[in-house]
């Protein structure tokens, strides 16, 4: 038997709070739409993270407009199972039309008719406008550089999970962005020596003056930055709400007893070897770390707030062996290390979207997540239409551009062309 054909004018593809967020706004608009997931909404929060991740960002701000977190204080760090029930809420909250356990194989244009067909794993669905809704952490990378010591355990931050599952012995973590550090912190409160490769990141103040560091992005303007400014494309952040919130401070971990590296150069058998650039890129996460409170200073000063002066902000850890003779090559045997964690970030994987949106090496191509394809959008990337992309707050911003762009093309396609209207002739005197 031939298996029907389902059609819709708009599918999603992804039920993360990408595709919750533009399900959302699709419902608001009055766009028929379906959204299909492979496995559960928000999955990636319950089992693509490690066990005691919380949100990176205070309640109050990493949440919708149109929910708020009810056991979580506002000022409070959600634990990663609490974000994924939020966003299962939230879809109950409209009635989100989601279909779980469904994985979406293939997409391709129609010829010679407008829309695309999808093949999934339930059959076969028409849309009119697909959205790919699936984020930015796809495809872990670990670079080529990697051993291939068998002794080795070796896995990536997105299969990490807690301490107990590493074989006895230390830790290299080789990444330095807001999840290398959380790692590589646990581990070594779990009684475990680590050694953390440190590359050009960028250090912010979990809060300064009785304000979270979000709320000072905030009114500085820093999350409308429209682009990456030029030479960051590989600079990371260092932030974290573990513990309740604390500044990260590298200085102050190598002082109680982690052992800092430079970026990660090559592997010779066991013989580790670094750059020589750990004491710069310290350096730079500081210039970055002061530099924003000294744009909050001046904020409150130009605009007359009373809020607490934080003497101890700007205390500097003296500096640890380790930065002061910054180890260049390192006997990983001998050192003990039995394991290396790779925090070295995801690349995007749209093998399934074949679609004329993409450029050489893949990455979407798009305008706030409009792509030159017509019908094809994306949503949920890092800097789609501003710093604040990345954040729950921003993907929902970013859906409803998104889906009034989608309301626009519908209403040009339901355009009907006026009847002309008949001439009379001219009556003759």
């Amino acid at each position: 038997m031939t298996q029907a054909i389902t059609t819709i004018d708009t599918l999603v593809v992804g039920a993360g709070q990408a595709g919750v967020a533009m399900s959302e706004h699709l419902s608001k608009q009055g766009v028929p739409h379906l959204v299909l997931e492979r496995s559960r909404i928000a999955e990636r929060w319950r089992t693509g993270r490690w066990d005691s991740l919380v949100a990176n960002g205070p309640a109050w701000h990493d949440r919708f407009p149109g929910l708020e977190f009810d056991d979580v204080a506002a000022d409070g760090f959600a634990p990663k199972e609490r974000v994924a029930d939020y966003f299962e809420a939230y879809a109950r909250k409209f009635n989100a039309p989601i279909r779980t356990g469904v994985d979406v194989i293939c997409v391709v244009r129609n010829v010679g008719r407008p829309g695309f067909t999808v093949h999934t794993s339930e059959g076969v669905i028409e849309a009119n406008r697909v959205v790919a809704a699936t984020g930015p952490f796809q495809k872990p990378v670990i670079p080529a550089i990697a051993p291939k010591d068998t002794a080795l355990h070796q896995i990536h931050s997105a299969d990490y999970r807690n301490p107990a599952q590493l074989p006895a012995g230390a830790v290299l973590v080789v990444g330095a962005g807001s999840s290398g550090v959380q790692i590589a912190d646990e581990l070594q409160r779990s009684g475990r020596q680590v050694y953390l490769s440190v590359g050009a990141h960028d250090r912010p103040p979990r809060a300064y003056r009785n304000r979270d560091f979000c709320w000072w992005l905030g009114v500085l303007g820093e999350w409308d930055q429209a682009a990456m400014k030029p030479g960051r494309e590989h600079v990371t952040i260092a932030v974290s709400g573990a513990h309740g919130g604390k500044t990260i401070d590298f200085r102050e971990l190598a002082q109680q007893g982690m052992t800092l590296v430079g970026l990660t150069q090559a592997f010779n058998g066991s013989i580790a070897s670094f750059q020589p650039n750990l004491v710069d890129n310290l350096a730079r996460g500081d210039e970055n770390y002061l530099a924003l409170l000294d744009a909050a200073d001046a904020y409150i000063e130009r605009n007359g707030l009373d809020l607490p002066v934080e003497s101890q902000a700007r205390r500097v850890f003296p500096d640890a062996e380790c930065i002061k003779q910054p180890i260049l090559e390192l006997d990983l045997a001998k050192a003990g290390i039995t394991s290396i964690i790779w925090a070295t970030g995801f690349a995007v994987d749209y093998s399934w979207l074949k679609v004329d949106a993409f450029d050489a090496a893949g990455k979407p191509q798009h305008q706030r997540g409009v792509a030159p394809e017509s019908g094809i959008y994306f949503l949920g990337l890092p800097w789609q239409s501003r710093r604040g992309s990345s954040f729950i707050w921003g993907v929902w911003h970013d859906a409803k551009y998104v889906a009034d762009h989608i309301a626009i093309q519908r209403q040009y396609l339901e355009y009907r062309e006026a009847a002309p209207v008949a001439h009379k002739a001219p009556v003759s005197a």
